[in-house]
């Protein structure tokens, strides 16, 4: 209830709104309701919330490096045929504009995403408009941009066409048509009052294929079960799936390490290569185009099998057998579960038999890591001094 109530200031009279609040009806239970925003039971939970985790079957749906589009520019907007009319003005000749141009269909590179699976599998521009009376222009279409991750591969019949590898990066997939002339463009000396006009071009059309390469400074390549995301999760706050069978993970996955004075090395997870896999056995070749874009590459050997540089050398062939010069980028040799006996016995033998740099260390117990650590600095020190002697800008997370 509100009531007026008077007070008197000097010879001003003010008027003083007070609010009378009726008594709280109580509930069933007999008690008041509170209001209190300070009670724990009455309070809201401000916790932030969790990022929901997603199975590995899930995540094979949403994960998706390759992508066919059909991209149509926007068509043209048609000119006018018009003739300008006023009192008292009988001939005041052509007065048709011409039509906008139609959009452009522009693919660009964006750091948030991660996947194709956004990328529709058509695509068109906006139409430009129709010119207008009074020698009035039709408005051009509106761009239309197609986010997609950064390393995304854009190729037509076979041919690579564009190849965005920085954030913001933009490729024209298809430009939009020309606007039509009014008749007002075909005035002449000789045609006075022309009454031609001609329609809006139709926009460019293209199918093109798009493959998404991952871009990471180091790749995790080993046999499965060798560690690999076991070790991810360990140096850094990605999350992939770990079981006790074989192709556990199905899809790359991309951690940050991050150091002390601000940097970020981005360690790639690759699914496990068999024998045959440029041959396209196993998981085939559908992730060995994720390691092309590694600068240096991190070798999983596990240590408890008998002869573990047999591994290496299957994998260094099968890297050689997709693209060559793929097996020799720098490198090291991670010898993974060190806490178990076999492993202890197999780890001389094993730097007998090559000459890379070999990190023994156990993912699960956390042994050495900080070994690894070290070794991955330095190797991407390297790679950031090499691309600046070169005039190149390296890669940035």
């Amino acid at each position: 209830m509100l009531a007026r109530c008077w007070a008197v200031l000097g010879s001003r009279p003010l008027w003083k709104p007070v609010l009378l609040l009726s008594p709280v009806p109580l509930p069933a239970g007999g008690r008041p309701v509170s209001f209190s925003t300070t009670c724990v039971r009455c309070s809201k939970n401000r916790r932030l919330r969790q990022k929901r985790i997603i199975s590995e079957r899930k995540l094979t749906r949403y994960f998706v490096d390759h992508r066919k589009v059909r991209v149509v520019g926007g068509q043209g907007g048609g000119g006018r045929h018009s003739f300008y009319s006023e009192p008292r003005k009988i001939f005041g000749g052509p007065d048709g504009g011409n039509g906008g141009d139609g959009g452009h269909v522009i693919l660009k590179a964006d750091q948030q995403m991660k996947s194709l699976s956004s990328v529709l599998p058509f695509y068109q521009g906006f139409h430009g408009e129709r010119g207008g009376i009074k020698n009035c222009y039709g408005a051009n279409g509106a761009y239309l941009y197609v986010k997609v991750p950064v390393g995304t591969l854009v190729k037509e019949d076979g041919k690579v066409v564009a190849d965005l590898t920085e954030h913001g990066e933009e490729y024209v997939a298809a430009y939009g048509g020309a606007g039509g002339k009014g008749n007002r463009f075909f005035l002449s000396n000789e045609n006075r009052a022309p009454t031609t006009f001609t329609p809006g071009e139709p926009g460019q059309e293209r199918v093109l294929h798009l493959e998404l390469k991952t871009t990471a400074h180091a790749g995790l390549v080993g046999f499965p079960n060798a560690g690999k995301s076991s070790l991810l999760r360990a140096i850094s706050r990605a999350r992939p799936a770990v079981a006790a069978y074989p192709f556990t993970t199905l899809n790359p996955h991309v951690g940050i390490v991050h150091y002390h004075d601000y940097e970020q090395v981005a360690v790639a997870d690759i699914p496990g290569l068999i024998r045959g896999a440029h041959q396209n056995r196993g998981l085939g070749m559908a992730f060995l185009r994720h390691i092309e874009r590694c600068r240096f590459l991190l070798y999983v050997v596990d240590l408890s099998v008998s002869q573990p540089w047999i591994q290496l050398e299957d994998l260094k062939y099968e890297l050689e057998q997709y693209q060559k010069g793929l097996s020799e980028r720098p490198c090291v040799v991670i010898g993974n579960k060190i806490d178990l006996a076999e492993s202890r016995i197999n780890l001389p033998l094993l730097k007998e038999h090559i000459d890379d740099r070999v990190i023994a260390l156990s993912a699960l117990t956390g042994d050495n890591l900080e070994e690894l650590l070290f070794c991955l600095r330095e190797l991407y020190d390297a790679y950031v001094k090499t691309e600046q002697s070169q005039g190149e800008t390296p890669v940035k997370w």
